[in-house]
């Protein structure tokens, strides 16, 4: 170094240093940079920075004014095996700058031939930390320098704390940029989830789906759901390589004791660099798993519609670099959200039992309200015939036989109307074909538009037909008119279906108050928004009432 100023020029390399650090957010080239101008500052001939998060596994990040010895064969000596200043740092050991090390790459090259080291045989060593954060080593050296003096060490030791809280920074930065993607990916998740929900996704299905969109919307190369059972992990699903599988493998909980010790704890747990590499190499994963996996954590996944003991683990590899793992509270969200689906399948699958419960029991009432009756009076009409029969009135009993007639017919329509609630003939035509079937047989004229329709899912093609049989059935009732006009269109990924009449319409006093609509209504209402859709009624006294529905339809429409 120069002594001209040692003062001045002390300041002034700090000074340059400090612009330098902040002129990039490119780690690489900031500390490329960075080291450039220290060796041109100082007058030293060499310098190489080593970044490191444990033991055996580091990076060299950036070099300059190497000698041919440590250039061999792109700079192999300098990527592979250990040195001194590297085992002191994992040793904890090397706190400040130190003054001089022999170095064990330099010697290699040396005595293994690779190449001229100019002189260069020792070089001082100076930790990059922040706080009580360490994150690897600062070399520099210079032919034939054996000796670096306290002002110097000083000077290194101010450098590279420059460094440290740079590289903090730079990591910090790189953190929640990332973090802050991974939520905007969660969200993303979340909605593609949720939809797969709504349109009626079977919770059978529901694991394999799940891991199908972690795989989609994150680039994790492995993805599970597990369930513990007793001293057992079940492999529910597994997403790697592209593919989910449900292998319903079962792994030795004792073989993964960080995943015993989540389960148990419940709470996030992150494996060791070998636990994760023992994880992707079980006999159990083969086939299912990537090769190698260098990061591996596990985050249990809430109660709600799942077993317990329930756990997302997913894994990556760094190759090499150093990566942290992913955020805790990124990971605690995605296995809420996952949770919320089950529980969500769960409860539709609930509503759906008591939507058939209720149809039943409607279908009960009216069975005895119209049905049932008919047949009772037709019993005791015939029971009526046979006492006039007995009695010689053979004109009263045919008044009879024809009263029956008319009792047996209507009992005979009166079944074919719920009958066709159950299964509508001619669904299979389409549904408008449908709808205008069963218009005319409440004697409707029934006009009907059809635009850009494809072949609905059948859950949402059964739903607007409940919607559209009740409105059909609102017309015939209230309306006052026997036109009635039918459309069904598909616009922005939904079907869209509207029954409009020009009848009386709906006069104010007699609307449902806000927040009470009529059951018919209602149930109209709660069919569409069921399937994530919406329901809209719109009338005029006098003027007509219109029932729009709108239920989206799924991505592979």
């Amino acid at each position: 170094m120069t002594n001209h100023d040692p003062h001045v020029q002390e300041l002034l390399t700090l000074k340059i240093i400090a612009e330098t650090l902040n002129q990039s957010n490119d780690l690489t080239l900031m500390l490329g940079t960075v080291l450039e101008k220290l060796l041109e500052l100082t007058g030293l001939q060499a310098g190489w920075i080593f970044l490191t998060d444990r033991r055996m596994n580091y990076e060299r990040v950036a070099d300059r004014g190497l000698p041919p010895g440590l250039l061999h064969d792109n700079k192999a000596p300098m990527c592979s095996g250990t040195c001194w200043c590297l085992d002191r740092f994992w040793d904890n050991r090397l706190n400040n700058a130190v003054n001089i090390l022999n170095c064990k790459r330099l010697e290699d090259a040396v005595s293994r031939g690779w190449g001229d080291t100019q002189g260069i045989t020792h070089h001082a060593t100076v930790p990059l930390r922040s706080g009580d954060r360490k994150f690897g080593v600062l070399n520099v050296a210079s032919p034939f320098k054996t000796h670096f003096s306290n002002e110097e060490l000083a000077l290194l030791q101010a450098v590279a704390f420059q460094i440290g809280s740079a590289v903090d920074r730079m990591r910090l930065y790189a953190a929640e940029r990332r973090r802050a993607e991974l939520f905007a990916r969660l969200g993303d998740y979340s909605r593609s989830l949720g939809m797969a929900v709504s349109a009626g996704t079977e919770p059978g299905r529901l694991s394999e789906l799940a891991l199908r969109l972690v795989g989609e919307h994150f680039e994790w190369p492995f993805a599970a759901l597990l369930e513990t059972t007793g001293d057992e992990l079940i492999l529910q699903a597994v997403h790697a390589q592209g593919r989910t599988t449900l292998p319903y493998a079962r792994l030795p909980l004792q073989a993964a004791n960080w995943l015993r010790e989540a389960a148990r704890a419940r709470r996030p747990a992150v494996a060791t660099p070998e636990q994760a590499s023992e994880l992707a190499g079980r006999r159990e994963l083969r086939g299912l798993a990537p090769a190698r996996l260098s990061i591996a954590q596990a985050v249990p996944i809430p109660l709600a519609g799942l077993a317990p003991g329930s756990m997302l683990v997913i894994g990556n590899d760094a190759m090499g670099r150093a990566e942290e793992p992913v955020d805790n509270e990124v990971l605690e969200a995605l296995a809420e959200h996952i949770a919320m689906a089950f529980e969500s399948a769960r409860l539709e699958e609930h509503r759906r039992e008591l939507a058939r419960l209720a149809e039943r029991n409607r279908l009960a009432r009216d069975l005895h309200d119209s049905v049932c009756q008919m047949l009772f009076s037709l019993s005791m009409t015939a029971k009526g015939v046979e006492s006039l029969l007995k009695g010689s009135q053979p004109d009263a009993a045919l008044q009879s036989v024809g009263d029956m007639q008319a009792l047996s017919q209507s009992a005979l329509k009166e079944m074919r109307a719920l009958i066709m609630q159950l299964r509508p003939a001619g669904l299979e035509a389409g549904l408008v074909t449908a709808l205008q079937v069963y218009g005319e047989k409440l004697k409707l004229r029934v006009h009907a538009e059809v635009t850009d329709v494809c072949e609905l899912p059948r859950h949402v093609e059964e739903a607007l037909w409940r919607i559209g049989q009740e409105a059909l059935n609102n017309v015939s009732k209230h309306a006052g008119t026997a036109d009635a006009m039918v459309s069904l269109r598909i616009e922005a990924r939904q079907a869209v279906l509207k029954i409009a009449d020009q009848g009386r319409g709906i006069a104010k006093k007699k609307r449902p108050a806000e927040g009470a609509p009529s059951f018919g209504m209602a149930t109209m209402r709660e069919r569409a928004e069921a399937l994530g859709g919406r329901f809209a009624l719109a009338s005029v006294y006098r003027g007509g009432t219109t029932v729009e529905a709108a239920i989206p339809l799924p991505a592979n429409e």
